[in-house]
């Protein structure tokens, strides 16, 4: 297993992350660091890095070379975007990074960036159609694609740091904020491809400040998972919180919570250049994406696939990853979720529920033991919090929690009500009943492999009168699986009104 670590040399923030690369094309962060260096800051006034950013930029790239050797990374990966791409002094400060850090940085064109930050995005996201919006500190890049191809980018010289130093000296923050939005436009209608943008294409927010903007909507809504990413706001919820910040003074804006404090005087910038996009694009709705440019170098070094296409089932390669990362037992899941997926199938006529619902089942089967890494002894409550927080992609939020439920309650234990209720905002009213009959179908089918050995090997229920006739097909001796599973009658008959009768 090779440990990598990946540097983005942003013009405002610097980030390191260290992932584990696995053989088999998956990765998982284990570490992350970040700096604000404003390493963009003042440059647009004569071009050059100035020597105080760059004296912060090699303290903080010597701090992460020292945790890389902490780590034992293999292998570093360096990048830097528009402040170090513009710069009239790149040359030296690259050579004075090589040799007071031992780092080497490649610089990215605007046309490499905007393909990494669409690698990042269109392999974690199950969006056919997006208009990626990621907002830096010295640009702003646009990235268009559909049916999974990309077809258009925009690189604007113009990001939160910039447009900040650029308005600096208006008389009041709405103010500054006000010409940010009229100049933004402005460059918006320099990109002559936005107006053949597909009508129904769904915008995607990427980068630190839409982050942020979920940190700051979560605390007003009360929000109860802490995962930004594929969070959906509503461009009037945006309004009311960009309404609140635009106004503010710095030392205001840093009592917000949720705000970042290194973030507080250039998000009033960020929030104006989204409100411009949101009016320009007549948006209604965007998702926040958790991915990008590192996301991208990640997936290129775990899956060279990638150069060349998009992962095609998103959620599916997520949870491959899970599993294998929380040292699950890969045969008897995929087994548990074959069985789940029949069964939800063959007893159609009773649940009557609808596609989503066994999205929602293979997401539960596939993650339901993770929690044994943490305690085998009620491992299903370790399980459900574990998918609350666990990097899930290609899923909405609601099909997480009700998959953490359905997980969380397959070993006869029943929905926590009060732990339900955190949720209220997020499930519908008929989706409670429908976690305790996919966490009955789950438990019949976990129990089918109770030995992980696959001996039921496959099913034929038959609805007859007050009863469900389960017959199993076998290749050996099933005695332990059908008595475990026909266990499971009370909870059935409670769920389904139907007796259970296993073959």
């Amino acid at each position: 297993m090779e440990k990598i670590g990946i540097i983005d040399l942003g013009s405002n923030t610097a980030r390191l992350v260290i992932a584990e690369m696995f053989a088999d094309g998956h990765y998982m962060v284990v570490n992350e660091l970040k700096e604000s260096v404003r390493l963009g800051q003042d440059m647009d006034r004569d071009g050059f890095l100035k020597p105080q950013r760059i004296a912060e930029t090699i303290k903080t790239l010597k701090m992460f070379k020292r945790l890389c050797d902490a780590s034992g990374v293999e292998k570093i990966i360096a990048v830097g975007t528009a402040a170090v791409r513009r710069a009239k002094n790149q040359r030296s400060f690259l050579d004075e990074i090589q040799v007071s850090c031992n780092i080497t940085i490649k610089v990215l064109t605007e046309e490499e960036e905007a393909i990494l930050i669409y690698r990042g995005i269109i392999n974690n996201m199950d969006i056919p159609k997006g208009l990626i919006l990621e907002i830096g500190g010295g640009s702003t890049k646009i990235v268009y694609y559909n049916r999974r191809n990309l077809l258009n980018y925009a690189s604007l010289p113009f990001g939160a740091v910039t447009l900040t130093d650029l308005f600096a000296n208006d008389s009041s923050p709405a103010e500054a904020a006000a010409h940010i939005e009229e100049f933004f436009t402005e460059q918006l209608k320099k990109v002559p491809w936005l107006a053949d943008v597909d009508p129904e294409v769904q915008m995607i927010g990427a980068g630190g400040s839409f982050r942020n903007l979920f940190k700051i909507v979560k605390l007003v809504r009360k929000y109860p998972l802490d995962t930004a990413h594929n969070y959906r706001i509503a461009t009037e919820d945006f309004a009311g919180v960009y309404d609140m910040v635009k106004v503010l003074d710095v030392d205001k804006r840093k009592k917000i919570k949720g705000l970042s404090p290194n973030r507080a005087d250039i998000m009033p910038a960020a929030m104006a250049i989204m409100k411009s996009f949101l009016s320009y694009m007549n948006v209604k709705e965007f998702a926040i994406g958790g991915g990008g440019l590192r996301e991208g170098i990640m997936l290129n070094q775990a899956m060279p696939i990638t150069l060349e296409k998009p992962i095609s089932d998103v959620l599916g390669y997520s949870l491959d990853r899970l599993v294998k990362f929380h040292g699950c037992d890969t045969k008897h899941i995929e087994h548990v979720m074959q069985l789940s997926i029949q069964l939800f199938k063959q007893l159609r006529v009773l649940h009557k529920f609808n596609r989503q619902y066994l999205k929602i089942l293979k997401i539960a089967a596939s993650l339901h033991d993770i929690g044994e890494r943490v305690r085998y002894h009620s491992h299903a409550q370790h399980s459900r919090y574990m998918i609350l927080n666990a990097p899930i992609y290609g899923a909405t939020h609601r099909e997480i929690v009700l998959a953490a439920f359905v997980a969380g309650c397959h070993n006869r234990e029943d929905i926590p009500v009060a732990e339900w209720a955190k949720y209220k905002d997020i499930v519908l009213e008929e989706d409670f009943e429908a976690v305790r009959k996919l966490g009955v179908l789950l438990r019949i089918a976990e129990s089918l492999d109770r030995t992980h050995c696959g001996m039921v090997t496959g099913l034929n229920c038959d609805v007859l009168g007050d009863s469900v006739i389960m017959k199993t097909e076998v290749t050996g001796d099933a005695a332990l699986e059908i008595r475990d599973a026909a266990a499971s009658n009370p909870e059935f008959k409670r769920s389904f009104k139907k007796n259970l009768e296993i073959l």
